[in-house]
């Protein structure tokens, strides 16, 4: 939970210098600029295919983990369970232990009824505050932005979004908690579908531990198991849920219920392990006496192999056109109407629009030109020659012409591919665009 939250509220506040007049936010989601920045990395519109990427490798990632380890995800990183954990780690430190808590449920609205409950509501709604808050911080300068917030400066926007997800993650967290999980989450359905008989997930061994029921005291009964029916893994389960009715899709393999175990194994003598992590392939093993098989072969097997595979093939696709990506990008759109244009000396004109990225943390200098076509000319509207300067990570939209002369082939063509270049000053950067060149009918 410590990490989990760490990471959540910490995030936004990690610099990261990129140069003048670019944001030195480490990880920023920038919709106003069209922009995402995580570290070193920026992710352009165009580039889109990496945030996919990432998206899938997370959805194979889960499949993965699940497919080994159980509900995992769920029980240690879900937001529902880590903010739930959060809410009843205060609520244990303002209420008490779970029998206080029930005493302080049951008893009539009194003073200290509504002290407890009112401080306890006040830092559920003050960690929702923080969650919304923590949240806009990702989307724009985070120190700006607080400034804007506590002078009443920011956009509505930004207090809206703060007012939903304080008061979301005050219901989901504090009142609704595991029916959240239980009937608005679909993805306890998904990953039933991605677990077998060799995952490995917790399991009550009944074979040791029935028939249950309590000791008497100064003597052990022969006839009774390890389990004392003390109803401690039902009482810290957040699901609500007993684990010793088998397998069920609402356990979310958080452990609590092993720890609360093994607490009274020590307590009354017994050796732990009653609940634990296993593979219902070692069962029948272990109701034999013999020993489960390695953790290892439960997680490498084919299925987990599989997944394994295609998260690194993606994985390592993605880095690769990470890196081999060119700082330059161009995109050309021909003007329509008119398709051409005839010039009073004869001469045939296209005009478009190109559309230039400069992905570099300095101006860099743009040279265009037109490649294999001496009859065609090139030239750039408003400016003289055939260079233009793009300022540093930024995008310009410039119309260009391209004419051809009245004797030229391009001329009499009725359609002429061509191919403008777009170069780097004083680079090695080199790339194209294609598209056509109209001419007039003969």
């Amino acid at each position: 939970m410590a990490i989990t939250l760490g990471i959540y509220y910490l995030t936004p506040w990690i610099r990261w210098d990129r140069g003048p007049e670019m944001p030195d936010q480490a990880v920023l989601i920038d919709l106003a600029n069209r922009r995402f920045f995580f570290f070193m990395i920026e992710i352009w519109p165009h580039e889109f295919y990496f945030v996919a990427g990432l998206l899938i490798m997370a959805g194979i990632g889960l499949f993965l983990f699940t497919s080994a380890l159980g509900r995992v995800w769920c029980g240690y990183a879900c937001p529902q369970t880590v903010w739930t954990d959060l809410f009843i780690l205060v609520e244990r430190w303002i209420e008490g232990d779970r029998n206080a808590r029930l005493r302080l449920h049951r008893q009539k609205w009194g003073a200290e009824k509504i002290r407890k409950y009112g401080l306890k509501w006040i830092v559920w709604l003050l960690i929702g505050l923080a969650t919304g808050g923590a949240w806009v911080f990702y989307f724009t300068d985070a120190p700006t932005l607080l400034r804007d917030l506590l002078a009443f400066e920011a956009h509505p926007i930004a207090y809206i979004t703060i007012v939903f997800l304080t008061l979301t993650t005050f219901l989901f967290g504090g009142f609704f908690r595991e029916q959240i999980c239980i009937y608005a989450c679909p993805w306890p359905r998904i990953q039933a579908a991605m677990m077998d008989e060799s995952t490995i997930t917790i399991a009550y061994r009944d074979w040791r531990g029935e028939p249950r029921g309590a000791r008497r005291k100064g003597g052990e009964d022969e006839n009774l198991g390890d389990c004392i029916d003390c109803m401690a893994c039902v009482n810290v389960c957040p699901m609500g849920i007993d684990i010793r009715d088998g397998q069920q899709l609402a356990c979310i393999t958080c452990g609590l219920c092993i720890d609360a175990c093994n607490d009274i194994m020590d307590k009354v003598g017994k050796p732990r392990g009653l609940i634990g992590y296993m593979a219902l392939t070692d069962e029948t093993r272990e109701r034999a006496g013999e020993t489960p098989r390695s953790v290892w072969r439960h997680v490498f097997r084919p299925r987990t192999i599989v997944y394994t595979v295609l998260w690194s093939g993606i994985g390592l696709g993605l880095l690769v056109a990470l890196f081999v990506r060119a700082d330059v990008d161009m995109s050309i759109s021909p003007i329509r109407n008119p398709t051409h244009v005839v010039l009073s000396d004869g001469s045939v004109r296209n005009a478009y629009d190109i559309r230039l990225r400069n992905m570099f943390l300095e101006a860099r200098d743009f040279t265009l030109s037109v490649a294999d076509h001496e009859g065609i000319t090139l030239t750039i509207e408003g400016v003289e020659g055939r260079t233009v300067t793009v300022g540093p990570d930024e995008q310009l939209n410039q119309r260009v012409y391209l004419t051809s002369a009245p004797d030229a082939p391009e001329t009499r063509e009725l359609v002429t591919p061509v191919r403008i270049w777009v170069g780097v000053a004083d680079e090695n950067d080199r790339i194209y665009g294609e598209t056509v060149f109209n001419g007039r009918a003969q």
